[in-house]
């Protein structure tokens, strides 16, 4: 009875029946016992399903997981996490009565059990046909880039052309250009897919097959030898067909051999395009070497003016400054949009001789193009407002190179770190982060992602990037 008396007593505190309370005390290790089953067997189910997704996408190019299948799975893989929770606080006593356990473990036991009962039928097939082609890419807009950008469609469209390159300093606009290609090729249906793959500096053969056989919806499944691999991708790739392969933001030379990368031919009608900053990697390669160049004056001046508000196109006592100014971006788009992000609203003649002022010595106080791109860029860093943005901004630079940063776990992390103040509701904080990120946005530090599971995400330019890393 003595047991039993605050049982009774917390059951009615909680409104809960004795009678049911006084089961789960009695039972917990039978409840135990069932939790555990369940919690294996769905777990082997889940490990079914993805041996199975794994083995159809093998073989099955162009086809994609069923949406049903990787909500499933996705939500299946947090529900095991919060098993094992559940299972450690029972396991630790973190609960005032052994009828709270119960209660708690049988909760448990019946969200297992109806994602079970919902689990995708495995004698069916788990794959729907694809997109056709591929994507399109999010861009920015382009200004007086068409010139390059018709010279390398024309290669596109040549058959004896196979391979491309687009090389230029960093910030020149060759990804841009590159995603507008991208884009039209989807239009055009010239070829089976368009590719995309991001290489970035830490190369890696292993890494650049997987994410081919990734763009493909295919899979290299667990092999780990690079010629196995490599003769997996060249058969995935010719079943493919006709298709244009873009490797963007190389910084050496890559053998398509070692990978498993078809060699572009006329009779394969296969074609290679790749962007760098290095011509002589254009070269190695045996690529058609297209040079990006920087903007005009008049060419950046008209990206810089697209950019800022209205009202300061139409001030003529701005007009001389906001030249002399955009001419300091050395007619590179990423500094002339950075730059108009961080004036944007600005119409104080002042405060705009003042920043030219501040970008002459900054660019005047280094030697290279590149330490003069990233002193540029840092005008709009010091130009953030708070000190906690600035923290925010520094922080999404930890993340690797090209890498999709997911605005919530972002925002998370923020938190944690102490970057946003403490306010009466998480969610309030949450706010307070997404504002933060549009402030980020507004001031073309961080661009739009591409969304993969309906998750918003953010990259940063590697130039920018490489400016944090210089503050860090």
């Amino acid at each position: 009875m003595e047991c039993i008396q605050p049982a009774a007593s917390i059951a009615n505190c909680l409104g809960t029946p004795v009678c049911k309370y006084l089961q789960y005390h009695r039972k917990l290790n039978d409840y135990v016992r069932n939790f555990k089953r369940i919690r294996d067997e769905l777990n082997s189910k889940m490990e079914d399903i993805e041996l199975q997704l794994k083995a159809e996408l093998l073989h099955c190019v162009g086809k994609i997981p069923k949406k049903e299948v990787e909500n499933w799975l996705g939500k299946v893989k947090v529900m095991i996490m919060e098993a094992q929770d559940v299972e450690n606080k029972v396991s630790n006593g973190r609960y005032l009565c052994r009828a709270c356990n119960g209660k708690l473990v049988d909760r448990k036991i019946q969200e297992m059990q109806t994602f079970l009962d919902k689990a995708p039928n495995i004698s069916e097939s788990l794959l729907i046909e694809g997109p056709s082609v591929g994507l399109p890419l999010p861009t920015s807009e382009l200004v007086g880039e068409k010139a390059v950008r018709d010279e390398i469609w024309q290669c596109l469209m040549q058959e004896e052309v196979g391979k491309i390159g687009v090389w230029g300093m960093g910030g020149v606009g060759k990804t841009t250009i590159m995603k507008h290609i991208h884009n039209d090729l989807l239009k055009e249906h010239s070829f089976e897919r368009v590719i995309w793959v991001t290489i970035s500096k830490d190369f890696n053969v292993m890494k650049l097959q997987d994410d081919i056989a990734s763009a493909l919806k295919g899979d290299l499944g667990n092999e780990k030898d690079k010629v196995r691999r490599a003769a997996i991708l060249l058969e995935l790739l010719k079943k493919v067909g006709k298709h244009v392969l873009i490797l963007d933001d190389v910084w050496d030379k890559v053998s398509l051999e070692e990978v498993g990368i078809p060699e572009p031919s006329s009779s394969n009608g296969c074609k290679l395009e790749l962007t760098t900053r290095s011509e002589q990697v254009c070269k190695y390669m045996g690529c058609k070497v297209t040079q990006v160049k920087p903007l005009s004056e008049e060419e950046a001046l008209i990206l810089f003016l697209n950019k800022v508000r209205p009202t300061i196109v139409q001030s003529p006592t701005l007009m001389p400054t906001l030249r002399l100014a955009v001419k300091e971006c050395a007619g590179l788009p990423l500094t002339v949009v950075v730059l108009a992000g961080t004036m944007k609203g600005e119409d104080d003649p002042c405060i705009w001789k003042n920043a030219l002022k501040e970008l002459k010595e900054r660019v005047g106080m280094v030697e290279g193009i590149e330490a003069e791109v990233i002193e540029r860029l840092k005008f709009s860093f010091d130009h953030l407002k708070d000190e906690k943005l600035k923290h925010c901004f520094l922080y999404c630079a930890l993340y690797p190179e090209d890498f999709p940063i997911w605005e919530d776990e972002l925002i998370e992390c923020w938190i944690d770190e102490g970057f946003i103040d403490e306010m009466n509701t998480r969610q309030e904080m949450k706010d307070k982060g997404h504002a933060i990120l549009k402030k980020l946005e507004d001031n073309c530090l961080l661009e739009n992602g591409t969304y993969r599971f309906d998750q918003p995400c953010k990259k940063m330019h590697d130039a920018v990037r490489d400016m944090a890393l210089s503050i860090t």
